[in-house]
Protein backbone atom coordinates (compact mmCIF):
# COMPACT_ATOMS: atom_id res chain seq x y z
CA UNK A 1 0.00 0.00 0.00
CA UNK A 2 2.90 2.30 0.88
CA UNK A 3 4.51 1.65 -2.51
CA UNK A 4 1.28 2.61 -4.28
CA UNK A 5 1.02 5.85 -2.30
CA UNK A 6 4.65 6.68 -3.05
CA UNK A 7 4.09 6.05 -6.77
CA UNK A 8 1.02 8.32 -6.78
CA UNK A 9 2.93 11.04 -4.94
CA UNK A 10 5.76 10.76 -7.47
CA UNK A 11 3.31 11.12 -10.35
CA UNK A 12 1.75 14.21 -8.78
CA UNK A 13 5.21 15.65 -8.20
CA UNK A 14 6.09 15.10 -11.88
CA UNK A 15 2.86 16.74 -13.00
CA UNK A 16 3.46 19.73 -10.72
CA UNK A 17 7.03 20.03 -12.02
CA UNK A 18 5.80 19.95 -15.64
CA UNK A 19 3.15 22.58 -14.91
CA UNK A 20 5.72 24.74 -13.19
CA UNK A 21 8.06 24.50 -16.19
CA UNK A 22 5.19 25.34 -18.56
CA UNK A 23 4.18 28.36 -16.46
CA UNK A 24 7.79 29.51 -16.31
CA UNK A 25 8.18 29.09 -20.09
CA UNK A 26 5.01 31.11 -20.73
CA UNK A 27 6.18 33.79 -18.33
CA UNK A 28 9.65 33.96 -19.91
CA UNK A 29 8.29 34.00 -23.47
CA UNK A 30 5.08 35.93 -22.95
CA UNK A 31 5.88 38.66 -25.46
CA UNK A 32 6.89 36.16 -28.16
CA UNK A 33 3.80 34.04 -27.58
CA UNK A 34 1.53 37.08 -27.76
CA UNK A 35 3.23 38.08 -31.03
CA UNK A 36 2.77 34.58 -32.49
CA UNK A 37 -0.88 34.36 -31.43
CA UNK A 38 -1.52 37.85 -32.78
CA UNK A 39 0.09 36.92 -36.10
CA UNK A 40 -2.05 33.78 -36.37
CA UNK A 41 -5.21 35.77 -35.63
CA UNK A 42 -4.21 38.33 -38.27
CA UNK A 43 -3.55 35.63 -40.89
CA UNK A 44 -6.94 34.00 -40.19
CA UNK A 45 -8.69 37.38 -40.34
CA UNK A 46 -6.97 38.24 -43.64
CA UNK A 47 -7.92 34.86 -45.12
CA UNK A 48 -11.57 35.23 -44.10
CA UNK A 49 -11.61 38.77 -45.45
CA UNK A 50 -10.02 37.65 -48.72
CA UNK A 51 -12.60 34.90 -49.16
CA UNK A 52 -15.63 37.02 -48.24
CA UNK A 53 -14.69 40.41 -49.65
CA UNK A 54 -12.69 39.42 -52.74
CA UNK A 55 -13.26 35.84 -53.86
CA UNK A 56 -17.02 35.67 -53.18
CA UNK A 57 -17.87 38.76 -55.31
CA UNK A 58 -15.54 37.53 -58.07
CA UNK A 59 -17.25 34.16 -58.00
CA UNK A 60 -20.61 35.83 -58.59
CA UNK A 61 -19.20 37.93 -61.45
CA UNK A 62 -17.62 34.88 -63.06
CA UNK A 63 -20.86 32.89 -62.86
CA UNK A 64 -22.78 35.78 -64.45
CA UNK A 65 -20.24 36.00 -67.29
CA UNK A 66 -20.39 32.21 -67.77
CA UNK A 67 -24.09 32.31 -68.57
CA UNK A 68 -23.83 33.47 -72.20
CA UNK A 69 -20.72 31.41 -72.89
CA UNK A 70 -22.56 28.28 -71.75
CA UNK A 71 -25.52 29.15 -73.98
CA UNK A 72 -23.23 29.45 -76.98
CA UNK A 73 -21.57 26.17 -76.04
CA UNK A 74 -24.93 24.40 -75.87
CA UNK A 75 -25.71 25.72 -79.36
CA UNK A 76 -22.36 24.40 -80.66
CA UNK A 77 -21.25 27.99 -81.34
CA UNK A 78 -17.79 27.14 -80.09
CA UNK A 79 -15.98 30.22 -81.37
CA UNK A 80 -18.41 32.53 -79.56
CA UNK A 81 -18.29 30.31 -76.49
CA UNK A 82 -14.51 30.55 -76.45
CA UNK A 83 -13.95 34.18 -77.39
CA UNK A 84 -17.19 35.94 -76.50
CA UNK A 85 -19.38 38.10 -78.68
CA UNK A 86 -18.00 41.54 -77.89
CA UNK A 87 -20.51 42.11 -75.12
CA UNK A 88 -20.09 38.96 -73.04
CA UNK A 89 -16.82 37.22 -72.22
CA UNK A 90 -15.97 33.80 -73.57
CA UNK A 91 -14.47 30.90 -71.67
CA UNK A 92 -10.89 31.89 -72.52
CA UNK A 93 -11.17 35.31 -70.88
CA UNK A 94 -13.24 34.00 -67.99
CA UNK A 95 -10.59 31.36 -67.25
CA UNK A 96 -7.92 34.06 -67.31
CA UNK A 97 -9.67 36.85 -65.41
CA UNK A 98 -11.29 34.62 -62.79
CA UNK A 99 -8.59 31.99 -62.40
CA UNK A 100 -8.86 32.04 -58.59
CA UNK A 101 -12.57 31.10 -58.63
CA UNK A 102 -14.39 27.80 -59.14
CA UNK A 103 -16.21 29.30 -62.13
CA UNK A 104 -12.87 30.27 -63.64
CA UNK A 105 -11.62 26.72 -63.26
CA UNK A 106 -14.83 25.39 -64.82
CA UNK A 107 -14.26 27.76 -67.75
CA UNK A 108 -11.04 25.84 -68.42
CA UNK A 109 -13.07 22.65 -68.73
CA UNK A 110 -15.59 24.19 -71.12
CA UNK A 111 -12.82 25.84 -73.14
CA UNK A 112 -11.05 22.49 -73.44
CA UNK A 113 -14.22 20.81 -74.69
CA UNK A 114 -14.90 23.65 -77.12
CA UNK A 115 -11.38 23.40 -78.54
CA UNK A 116 -11.73 19.60 -78.74
CA UNK A 117 -14.96 19.95 -80.72
CA UNK A 118 -13.34 22.60 -82.93
CA UNK A 119 -10.40 20.36 -83.81
CA UNK A 120 -7.81 22.42 -81.91
CA UNK A 121 -6.43 19.51 -79.95
CA UNK A 122 -3.31 21.20 -78.55
CA UNK A 123 -5.38 23.94 -76.91
CA UNK A 124 -7.88 21.32 -75.74
CA UNK A 125 -5.09 19.52 -73.88
CA UNK A 126 -3.81 22.78 -72.39
CA UNK A 127 -7.15 24.01 -71.04
CA UNK A 128 -8.37 20.64 -69.84
CA UNK A 129 -5.05 20.22 -68.06
CA UNK A 130 -5.63 23.50 -66.22
CA UNK A 131 -9.03 22.34 -64.96
CA UNK A 132 -9.33 21.17 -61.37
CA UNK A 133 -12.42 20.31 -59.39
CA UNK A 134 -13.68 18.41 -56.37
CA UNK A 135 -16.26 16.85 -58.69
CA UNK A 136 -14.75 13.43 -59.31
CA UNK A 137 -16.87 12.68 -62.38
CA UNK A 138 -15.93 15.95 -64.12
CA UNK A 139 -12.29 15.38 -63.16
CA UNK A 140 -12.41 11.92 -64.76
CA UNK A 141 -14.12 13.28 -67.88
CA UNK A 142 -11.47 15.99 -68.22
CA UNK A 143 -8.72 13.37 -68.14
CA UNK A 144 -10.62 11.24 -70.64
CA UNK A 145 -11.07 14.19 -72.99
CA UNK A 146 -7.33 14.85 -72.86
CA UNK A 147 -6.97 11.23 -73.91
CA UNK A 148 -9.38 11.87 -76.79
CA UNK A 149 -7.30 14.87 -77.90
CA UNK A 150 -4.14 12.77 -77.90
CA UNK A 151 -5.97 10.11 -79.91
CA UNK A 152 -6.83 12.73 -82.52
CA UNK A 153 -3.14 13.65 -82.61
CA UNK A 154 -2.29 9.93 -83.11
CA UNK A 155 -0.35 9.90 -79.85
CA UNK A 156 -1.57 6.54 -78.61
CA UNK A 157 0.83 6.28 -75.69
CA UNK A 158 -0.35 9.50 -74.07
CA UNK A 159 -3.96 8.70 -74.95
CA UNK A 160 -3.69 5.33 -73.21
CA UNK A 161 -2.08 6.90 -70.15
CA UNK A 162 -4.88 9.46 -69.75
CA UNK A 163 -7.58 6.84 -70.33
CA UNK A 164 -6.03 4.76 -67.55
CA UNK A 165 -6.03 7.75 -65.22
CA UNK A 166 -9.61 8.63 -66.17
CA UNK A 167 -10.87 5.09 -65.50
CA UNK A 168 -9.18 5.00 -62.10
CA UNK A 169 -10.02 8.57 -61.03
CA UNK A 170 -13.42 7.71 -59.62
CA UNK A 171 -14.64 4.14 -59.93
CA UNK A 172 -18.25 4.33 -61.12
CA UNK A 173 -20.60 2.83 -63.69
CA UNK A 174 -20.32 5.80 -66.07
CA UNK A 175 -16.72 6.90 -66.61
CA UNK A 176 -14.87 3.73 -65.58
CA UNK A 177 -16.23 1.33 -68.26
CA UNK A 178 -16.14 4.15 -70.82
CA UNK A 179 -12.40 4.58 -70.48
CA UNK A 180 -11.72 0.90 -69.94
CA UNK A 181 -13.23 0.30 -73.39
CA UNK A 182 -11.08 3.01 -74.95
CA UNK A 183 -7.99 1.51 -73.35
CA UNK A 184 -8.90 -1.93 -74.67
CA UNK A 185 -9.38 -0.65 -78.20
CA UNK A 186 -5.92 0.94 -78.16
CA UNK A 187 -4.41 -2.30 -76.90
CA UNK A 188 -6.19 -4.24 -79.59
CA UNK A 189 -5.05 -1.84 -82.32
CA UNK A 190 -1.47 -2.22 -81.03
CA UNK A 191 -1.76 -6.00 -81.22
CA UNK A 192 -1.89 -6.41 -77.44
CA UNK A 193 -5.00 -8.54 -77.68
CA UNK A 194 -4.52 -10.29 -74.33
CA UNK A 195 -4.49 -6.93 -72.51
CA UNK A 196 -7.57 -5.84 -74.42
CA UNK A 197 -9.38 -9.06 -73.51
CA UNK A 198 -8.73 -8.52 -69.79
CA UNK A 199 -10.39 -5.10 -70.02
CA UNK A 200 -13.31 -6.38 -72.08
CA UNK A 201 -13.95 -9.14 -69.56
CA UNK A 202 -13.63 -6.64 -66.72
CA UNK A 203 -16.41 -4.59 -68.27
CA UNK A 204 -18.52 -7.73 -68.70
CA UNK A 205 -18.09 -8.82 -65.08
CA UNK A 206 -18.21 -5.47 -63.29
CA UNK A 207 -20.12 -3.08 -65.55
CA UNK A 208 -22.56 -5.28 -67.45
CA UNK A 209 -25.40 -2.77 -66.99
CA UNK A 210 -23.38 0.12 -68.39
CA UNK A 211 -23.63 1.42 -71.95
CA UNK A 212 -20.27 -0.17 -72.72
CA UNK A 213 -21.37 -3.45 -71.15
CA UNK A 214 -24.24 -3.71 -73.61
CA UNK A 215 -22.86 -5.84 -76.43
CA UNK A 216 -19.42 -6.32 -74.87
CA UNK A 217 -19.62 -10.00 -75.83
CA UNK A 218 -18.79 -9.18 -79.47
CA UNK A 219 -15.57 -7.47 -78.38
CA UNK A 220 -14.69 -10.44 -76.21
CA UNK A 221 -15.38 -12.89 -79.04
CA UNK A 222 -13.29 -10.84 -81.47
CA UNK A 223 -10.36 -10.70 -79.07
CA UNK A 224 -10.56 -14.41 -78.21
CA UNK A 225 -10.60 -15.30 -81.92
CA UNK A 226 -7.52 -13.17 -82.46
CA UNK A 227 -5.47 -14.97 -79.81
Amino acid sequence: MAKKNNKTEDQFAQIEETLSRTEQYIEDNQKNLITIVGALVLVIALFIGYQNLYIAPMEKEAQADMFMAELYFQKDSFNLALNGDGQYLGFVDIADEYSSTKAGSLANYYAGLAYLNSGDFENAIEYLGDFSSDDMVLSALALGCIGDAYMELSDLNNALSFYEDAAAKNINDFTTPRYMLKQAMIHESNGDVADALVLYKGIESDYKASREGNGIEKYIARAENAL
